[in-house]
């Protein structure tokens, strides 16, 4: 069967593909949950002529009743044809590309309409077919991303069946599951995702393909998935998350001795996270990746305590950089500010909770300027463990005592 003859199959689909529509009282969106500026550039691409809608992750989240981290809209206008009609739009991404409307620090996105081949299992290198806005549904991943929202009729529309998925609290591929993860392996990490954020059931049939196709996983960009990890440990839903993520085996095949770890340890690992969750807002990445490292650092560590003594700083570091490396690699590579900040940051744990007694001295305040982040991943442990605490309120003062302190202000 020819490639043309599958997409004359789906364009003859297309054509008797119609929406059903879901109005205001149906579906509860409330217009002032909408932002003013995603309203305005829905309004101004309509104006010049073009189809535009709220898509994807803002409608999910206001079905699901959680509030919208970002607006993104769907358009029939090309990237180019966008860039002209804003002033402040910047166009990104060579895979997919997107235009980006600043309004000062906050950003629209806007995605121009795909089509794509979803019979076709073959991995997606570069997706910027353009298409009309059936098409750009059903080459969305899941059916609750897949809601288009008209703010100025208040109108859902709803090609795939997304809005009854989403009162079901269903998680359903749009297609065949199996076929969907071998295009795009991310869609998996993205499907544990949204059941550790949202508390939802996957569909039977995405669950066996998940197992079928989890070896898939390490064909993806390394930079695409650390980047869906680092959201999810800002998520507040880390916790569940690399719990599916251990569950399922994917864990396993992108950081074998984290998982190996967690099989046999997960208590220390998973309180972090839990305790990151309560609060993820303002809590750097650095110190977020080193809750994944810590338990197995400290455990690695004491270890090498018992057999020699005097353990000194640069020992303490150079070890804090080989469990790193142990938790993240192979598959992947973190940048070297971030990896330095890191080790810096997990071993001056060590400074304030020496190995040895012998090492317990006055305290010193060091010129490190990551050190108020390792502060803070220590007061992080601290309240999980609240014998740390006296120590962590000590350190605390002593810092905000000290002249690096101030400089630093």
């Amino acid at each position: 069967m020819t490639f043309q003859f599958l997409r004359d199959i789906i364009e003859k689909k297309l054509k008797t593909l119609q929406p059903k529509t879901y109005t205001k009282e149906k579906h509860g969106i409330q217009l002032d949950a909408i932002d003013n500026h995603a309203f305005y550039v829905i309004q101004k691409l309509r104006q010049a002529g073009y189809e535009a809608y709220l898509v994807g992750g803002s409608i999910r989240d206001l079905l699901l009743q959680t509030t919208p981290k970002d607006f993104d809209i769907s358009t029939s206008a090309k990237p180019e044809e966008i860039k002209k009609l804003f002033r402040g739009c910047i166009l990104i991404g060579k895979r997919f590309r997107l235009a980006h409307i600043r309004f000062g620090k906050k950003v629209i996105e806007v995605s121009t309409f795909r089509s794509g081949d979803i019979e076709n299992s073959t991995f997606i290198v570069r997706d910027n077919d353009w298409g009309s806005a059936e098409e750009d549904v059903l080459r969305r991943d899941f059916t609750i991303n897949g809601l288009f929202y008209d703010p100025q009729k208040e109108l859902l529309l709803d090609y795939v069946g997304g809005y009854l998925d989403s009162q079901k609290r269903i998680l359903r591929t749009i297609g065949n599951p199996e076929i969907r993860f071998r295009q795009d392996p991310v869609r998996m990490i993205r499907l544990i995702k949204f059941r550790a954020r949202f508390a939802l059931n996957i569909d039977p049939a995405a669950e066996e393909a998940l197992h079928k196709c989890k070896e898939d996983i390490i064909k993806s960009s390394q930079a695409r998935i650390l980047e869906e990890l680092l959201r999810m440990l800002e998520s507040g839903s880390s916790e569940p998350f690399f719990r599916y993520l251990s569950d399922y085996g994917l864990l396993y095949l992108l950081m074998p001795s984290l998982a190996r770890y967690l099989t046999d340890k997960p208590e220390e690992t998973f309180s972090l996270l839990k305790q990151v969750d309560k609060n993820p807002k303002g809590i750097q990445r650095p110190i977020l990746m080193s809750c994944l490292v810590f338990p197995l650092f400290s455990e690695r560590l004491h270890a090498q305590s018992q057999k020699e003594k005097n353990i000194h700083l640069g020992i303490i570091t150079e070890e804090a950089n080989h469990s790193i490396d142990a938790i993240f690699r192979p598959f992947f590579s973190i940048p070297r500010k971030m990896k330095g900040i890191m080790a810096s940051l997990l071993a001056s744990q060590f400074r304030f909770t020496p190995l040895s007694d012998k090492f317990k001295k006055r305290l010193r305040i060091p010129r490190d300027p990551s050190f108020p982040l390792s502060l803070e991943f220590f007061k992080l442990r601290a309240e999980i463990s609240s014998h740390l605490f006296e120590t962590y309120h000590l350190w605390h003062e002593t810092h905000k005592k000290s002249p690096h302190h101030h400089r630093r202000r």
